[in-house]
């Protein structure tokens, strides 16, 4: 009973309502709420976006050549992880199974989340996120940072790394809904 009544007070004070009551921020930051505590990042770098766009584009075109017209991929979505761990987080690219018109994206609907980290992302908050991906069962998740992509497949509930790709040369990522060839070096500013 004691472990239980710790393990209460490790998650904060807001919950996933409260999250989705917050105003919209007029600087572009980024609010997330993780583990009941708020979590708010400065408006990605044009770097950052120009990344994003990129692989974004990238995954586009990888769907519609195989055919998959029903999936969508969209930029900086709003995503409830779990409202009992009270976490909800806003992913750089999402890939969903269908096209949907919602406020907040289930996780149901997800076939791979990527986050484009930034240098001020610390590695409690990365192993965080990624964390409760996994828990939610997203399938895929990619993590790009400024000279690296790794790409994960969700087995057994845990993320284990399939592919890696540096900015040394193009390769194909095969964890994925669909491959997707990319060079990296592409992605930069």
């Amino acid at each position: 009973m004691a472990a239980a009544a710790d393990a209460r007070y490790m998650i904060g004070p807001y919950t996933v309502a409260d999250w989705l009551a917050l105003p919209a921020t007029v600087d572009g930051s980024r609010v997330e709420l993780i583990n009941g505590y708020l979590h708010v990042t400065p408006p990605p770098s044009t770097g950052h976006q120009r990344a994003a766009g990129r692989l974004a584009r990238l995954l586009e075109d990888a769907i519609r050549s195989q055919g998959r017209s029903e999936w969508d991929v969209l930029q900086a979505v709003g995503v409830q992880i779990s409202t009992a761990w009270r976490t909800a987080l806003i992913p750089d690219l999402v890939v969903l199974d269908r096209k949907i018109d919602v406020a907040i994206v289930p996780t149901d609907a997800l076939l791979l989340a990527v986050e484009v980290w930034s240098p001020g992302n610390t590695r409690a908050e990365r192993e965080t996120e990624k964390a409760a991906y996994a828990a939610a069962g997203v399938p895929f998740f990619w993590a790009l940072t400024t000279d690296c992509l790794t790409a994960y497949r969700l087995v057994n509930g845990e993320y284990v790394v399939e592919n890696e790709l540096d900015t040394s040369a193009a390769g194909t990522i095969t964890s994925a809904p669909v491959p997707v060839k990319l060079d990296l070096a592409e992605l930069r500013p």
